[in-house]
Protein backbone atom coordinates (compact mmCIF):
# COMPACT_ATOMS: atom_id res chain seq x y z
CA UNK A 1 0.00 0.00 0.00
CA UNK A 2 1.41 3.41 -1.01
CA UNK A 3 1.85 6.23 1.48
CA UNK A 4 -0.91 8.65 0.52
CA UNK A 5 -1.26 12.34 1.34
CA UNK A 6 -4.60 12.73 3.10
CA UNK A 7 -3.71 15.93 4.93
CA UNK A 8 -6.61 17.79 3.30
CA UNK A 9 -9.02 15.72 5.43
CA UNK A 10 -9.49 16.53 9.10
CA UNK A 11 -9.75 14.25 12.12
CA UNK A 12 -8.84 11.00 10.39
CA UNK A 13 -8.13 7.98 12.55
CA UNK A 14 -5.42 5.53 11.60
CA UNK A 15 -8.17 3.15 10.45
CA UNK A 16 -9.60 5.91 8.23
CA UNK A 17 -6.18 6.52 6.67
CA UNK A 18 -5.62 2.83 5.96
CA UNK A 19 -9.08 2.47 4.43
CA UNK A 20 -8.80 5.53 2.20
CA UNK A 21 -5.26 4.66 1.13
CA UNK A 22 -6.51 1.21 0.12
CA UNK A 23 -9.29 2.79 -1.96
CA UNK A 24 -6.71 4.93 -3.76
CA UNK A 25 -4.60 1.83 -4.40
CA UNK A 26 -7.69 0.33 -6.04
CA UNK A 27 -7.86 3.21 -8.51
CA UNK A 28 -4.33 2.31 -9.64
CA UNK A 29 -5.29 -1.35 -10.03
CA UNK A 30 -8.36 -0.41 -12.06
CA UNK A 31 -6.45 1.88 -14.41
CA UNK A 32 -3.27 -0.16 -14.78
CA UNK A 33 -4.48 -3.77 -14.52
CA UNK A 34 -8.23 -3.49 -15.20
CA UNK A 35 -9.10 -5.04 -11.83
CA UNK A 36 -12.45 -4.32 -10.16
CA UNK A 37 -12.55 -4.10 -6.36
CA UNK A 38 -15.41 -4.00 -3.85
CA UNK A 39 -15.40 -2.84 -0.24
CA UNK A 40 -17.39 -4.06 2.71
CA UNK A 41 -20.43 -1.97 3.68
CA UNK A 42 -19.43 1.58 4.65
CA UNK A 43 -21.30 3.91 6.96
CA UNK A 44 -22.39 7.38 5.83
CA UNK A 45 -19.28 9.10 7.17
CA UNK A 46 -16.98 6.64 5.38
CA UNK A 47 -18.95 7.16 2.17
CA UNK A 48 -18.47 10.93 2.40
CA UNK A 49 -14.74 10.50 3.01
CA UNK A 50 -14.55 8.18 0.03
CA UNK A 51 -16.25 10.74 -2.21
CA UNK A 52 -13.81 13.45 -1.08
CA UNK A 53 -10.79 11.25 -1.72
CA UNK A 54 -12.00 10.23 -5.17
CA UNK A 55 -12.66 13.87 -6.03
CA UNK A 56 -9.15 14.80 -4.86
CA UNK A 57 -7.59 12.52 -7.48
CA UNK A 58 -10.31 13.23 -10.07
CA UNK A 59 -11.22 9.54 -10.28
CA UNK A 60 -14.74 8.95 -11.63
CA UNK A 61 -14.98 5.19 -12.20
CA UNK A 62 -16.45 4.29 -8.86
CA UNK A 63 -19.90 3.70 -7.41
CA UNK A 64 -21.30 3.63 -3.90
CA UNK A 65 -24.36 1.39 -3.76
CA UNK A 66 -26.40 -0.08 -0.93
CA UNK A 67 -29.09 -2.03 -2.75
CA UNK A 68 -31.61 0.79 -3.23
CA UNK A 69 -31.44 4.48 -4.00
CA UNK A 70 -31.75 5.93 -0.50
CA UNK A 71 -29.48 3.44 1.27
CA UNK A 72 -27.36 4.77 4.14
CA UNK A 73 -24.79 1.96 4.29
CA UNK A 74 -23.13 1.29 0.96
CA UNK A 75 -20.39 -0.73 -0.66
CA UNK A 76 -17.77 0.92 -2.83
CA UNK A 77 -16.94 -0.46 -6.27
CA UNK A 78 -13.82 0.84 -8.04
CA UNK A 79 -13.86 -0.34 -11.64
CA UNK A 80 -11.87 0.03 -14.88
CA UNK A 81 -13.01 2.21 -17.78
CA UNK A 82 -15.73 0.86 -20.04
CA UNK A 83 -17.17 -1.51 -17.41
CA UNK A 84 -20.85 -2.40 -17.78
CA UNK A 85 -23.74 -3.20 -15.44
CA UNK A 86 -21.84 -2.23 -12.30
CA UNK A 87 -24.88 -2.21 -10.00
CA UNK A 88 -25.69 -5.85 -10.64
CA UNK A 89 -22.08 -6.88 -10.04
CA UNK A 90 -22.00 -5.90 -6.35
CA UNK A 91 -21.40 -8.86 -4.01
CA UNK A 92 -24.48 -8.15 -1.92
CA UNK A 93 -27.81 -9.88 -1.49
CA UNK A 94 -31.11 -8.87 0.02
CA UNK A 95 -33.44 -10.96 2.13
CA UNK A 96 -36.68 -10.38 3.97
CA UNK A 97 -37.67 -11.72 7.36
CA UNK A 98 -41.38 -12.38 8.03
CA UNK A 99 -42.87 -12.48 11.50
CA UNK A 100 -46.22 -11.97 13.17
CA UNK A 101 -47.58 -8.45 12.79
CA UNK A 102 -48.24 -8.26 16.53
CA UNK A 103 -44.58 -8.94 17.35
CA UNK A 104 -42.50 -5.81 17.85
CA UNK A 105 -38.94 -5.93 16.53
CA UNK A 106 -36.58 -3.08 15.75
CA UNK A 107 -33.25 -2.45 14.03
CA UNK A 108 -31.26 -3.25 17.17
CA UNK A 109 -32.94 -6.65 17.54
CA UNK A 110 -31.95 -7.73 14.04
CA UNK A 111 -28.43 -6.33 14.18
CA UNK A 112 -27.78 -7.95 17.56
CA UNK A 113 -28.93 -11.34 16.30
CA UNK A 114 -26.68 -11.12 13.24
CA UNK A 115 -23.68 -10.03 15.29
CA UNK A 116 -24.31 -13.01 17.61
CA UNK A 117 -23.64 -15.25 14.59
CA UNK A 118 -20.14 -13.82 14.35
CA UNK A 119 -21.03 -11.71 11.31
CA UNK A 120 -19.04 -8.47 11.22
CA UNK A 121 -20.68 -5.06 10.82
CA UNK A 122 -19.04 -4.62 7.43
CA UNK A 123 -21.04 -7.58 6.11
CA UNK A 124 -24.39 -5.98 6.97
CA UNK A 125 -25.94 -3.07 5.12
CA UNK A 126 -29.23 -1.35 5.82
CA UNK A 127 -31.84 -3.05 7.99
CA UNK A 128 -35.34 -1.82 7.17
CA UNK A 129 -37.95 -2.90 9.71
CA UNK A 130 -41.66 -2.71 8.96
CA UNK A 131 -44.80 -4.24 10.41
CA UNK A 132 -44.47 -8.00 10.19
CA UNK A 133 -41.39 -7.92 7.98
CA UNK A 134 -37.85 -6.60 7.77
CA UNK A 135 -35.51 -6.37 4.79
CA UNK A 136 -31.77 -6.74 5.26
CA UNK A 137 -28.85 -6.25 2.86
CA UNK A 138 -25.81 -8.44 3.45
CA UNK A 139 -22.56 -9.40 1.80
CA UNK A 140 -23.09 -12.49 -0.35
CA UNK A 141 -20.57 -14.50 1.69
CA UNK A 142 -22.89 -14.51 4.73
CA UNK A 143 -26.21 -14.98 2.91
CA UNK A 144 -26.66 -18.65 3.86
CA UNK A 145 -25.88 -17.94 7.51
CA UNK A 146 -28.50 -15.20 7.63
CA UNK A 147 -31.10 -17.27 5.77
CA UNK A 148 -30.71 -19.88 8.51
CA UNK A 149 -31.87 -17.50 11.25
CA UNK A 150 -35.20 -18.64 12.68
CA UNK A 151 -35.41 -16.40 15.74
CA UNK A 152 -34.75 -12.75 16.41
CA UNK A 153 -34.63 -12.51 20.17
CA UNK A 154 -37.61 -14.59 21.25
CA UNK A 155 -39.61 -13.94 18.09
CA UNK A 156 -39.89 -16.63 15.44
CA UNK A 157 -39.00 -15.46 11.92
CA UNK A 158 -38.75 -16.91 8.42
CA UNK A 159 -36.20 -15.53 5.96
CA UNK A 160 -36.39 -15.61 2.17
CA UNK A 161 -34.24 -14.01 -0.50
CA UNK A 162 -35.55 -10.77 -1.91
CA UNK A 163 -36.23 -7.19 -0.96
CA UNK A 164 -39.64 -5.92 0.20
CA UNK A 165 -39.80 -2.33 -1.06
CA UNK A 166 -42.69 -1.63 1.32
CA UNK A 167 -40.14 -1.55 4.13
CA UNK A 168 -38.61 1.64 2.71
CA UNK A 169 -40.06 4.48 4.73
CA UNK A 170 -39.70 8.15 3.98
CA UNK A 171 -38.06 9.94 6.92
CA UNK A 172 -40.52 11.87 9.06
CA UNK A 173 -39.64 15.48 9.88
CA UNK A 174 -40.86 18.42 11.87
CA UNK A 175 -39.94 21.72 10.25
CA UNK A 176 -38.30 24.49 12.28
CA UNK A 177 -38.04 27.94 10.73
CA UNK A 178 -36.34 31.09 11.94
CA UNK A 179 -33.50 33.48 11.34
CA UNK A 180 -29.78 33.19 12.07
CA UNK A 181 -26.92 35.65 11.81
CA UNK A 182 -24.89 33.17 9.73
CA UNK A 183 -24.60 29.48 8.91
CA UNK A 184 -22.13 28.90 11.72
CA UNK A 185 -22.81 25.61 13.43
CA UNK A 186 -23.57 27.22 16.80
CA UNK A 187 -26.14 29.54 15.19
CA UNK A 188 -27.93 26.71 13.40
CA UNK A 189 -27.88 24.44 16.49
CA UNK A 190 -29.19 27.33 18.61
CA UNK A 191 -32.25 27.62 16.37
CA UNK A 192 -32.71 23.85 16.01
CA UNK A 193 -32.64 23.25 19.77
CA UNK A 194 -34.35 26.52 20.76
CA UNK A 195 -31.55 27.48 23.11
CA UNK A 196 -29.10 30.34 23.45
CA UNK A 197 -26.11 30.47 21.15
CA UNK A 198 -23.85 30.24 24.20
CA UNK A 199 -25.45 26.97 25.31
CA UNK A 200 -25.31 25.62 21.75
CA UNK A 201 -21.63 26.51 21.57
CA UNK A 202 -20.96 24.70 24.86
CA UNK A 203 -22.64 21.52 23.55
CA UNK A 204 -20.51 21.62 20.41
CA UNK A 205 -17.28 22.26 22.32
CA UNK A 206 -18.05 19.25 24.55
CA UNK A 207 -17.79 16.97 21.51
CA UNK A 208 -21.46 16.08 21.18
CA UNK A 209 -21.98 17.37 17.64
CA UNK A 210 -21.55 15.84 14.20
CA UNK A 211 -21.99 17.42 10.77
CA UNK A 212 -22.78 14.87 8.08
CA UNK A 213 -21.32 12.15 10.32
CA UNK A 214 -18.07 14.00 10.95
CA UNK A 215 -17.41 14.86 14.60
CA UNK A 216 -16.62 18.48 15.31
CA UNK A 217 -16.01 20.61 18.38
CA UNK A 218 -15.82 23.87 16.42
CA UNK A 219 -18.81 26.20 16.98
CA UNK A 220 -17.55 28.39 14.12
CA UNK A 221 -17.71 25.60 11.56
CA UNK A 222 -19.84 26.63 8.60
CA UNK A 223 -22.64 24.31 7.49
CA UNK A 224 -24.32 24.03 4.12
CA UNK A 225 -27.78 23.26 2.84
CA UNK A 226 -28.17 19.48 2.81
CA UNK A 227 -25.88 18.89 5.79
CA UNK A 228 -27.16 16.58 8.51
CA UNK A 229 -26.45 17.83 12.01
CA UNK A 230 -26.72 15.65 15.08
CA UNK A 231 -26.23 16.56 18.73
CA UNK A 232 -25.96 13.56 20.99
CA UNK A 233 -28.92 13.44 23.35
CA UNK A 234 -30.77 16.18 21.47
CA UNK A 235 -31.65 14.70 18.08
CA UNK A 236 -30.75 14.85 14.41
CA UNK A 237 -31.51 17.67 11.98
CA UNK A 238 -31.24 18.54 8.29
CA UNK A 239 -30.51 22.05 7.07
CA UNK A 240 -33.17 22.06 4.37
CA UNK A 241 -32.95 25.51 2.85
CA UNK A 242 -31.92 29.15 3.07
CA UNK A 243 -35.06 31.09 2.27
CA UNK A 244 -33.91 34.69 2.07
CA UNK A 245 -32.45 37.62 3.98
CA UNK A 246 -34.37 39.70 6.51
CA UNK A 247 -34.34 43.49 6.59
CA UNK A 248 -31.81 43.17 9.45
CA UNK A 249 -29.51 41.08 7.23
CA UNK A 250 -30.30 37.84 9.05
CA UNK A 251 -30.81 34.61 7.11
CA UNK A 252 -34.20 32.92 7.01
CA UNK A 253 -33.59 29.14 7.14
CA UNK A 254 -35.64 25.95 7.36
CA UNK A 255 -34.41 23.04 9.47
CA UNK A 256 -36.00 19.59 9.46
CA UNK A 257 -35.89 17.64 12.72
CA UNK A 258 -36.00 13.85 12.34
CA UNK A 259 -38.82 12.33 14.41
Amino acid sequence: MKNRDLSFLNDLSNDDKRLLSMFLDWTDLAEEKYITKYSAFLDERQCRLCEKVMASVKYENYLLWGGYNEAERKMLCVYPPYSDDIINSFPMRSLTFRFRREDKLDHRDFLGSLMALGITRGCVGDILVGIGSASVFVKDTVLLDVLGVTKIGRVGVKADEGFDAQNIKEPEFREITGTVASLRLDSVVSLALRMSREKASALIKSGLAEVSHEKTDQPSRMVEVGNKISVRGHGKFLLKSVDGISHKDRMHITICKYI
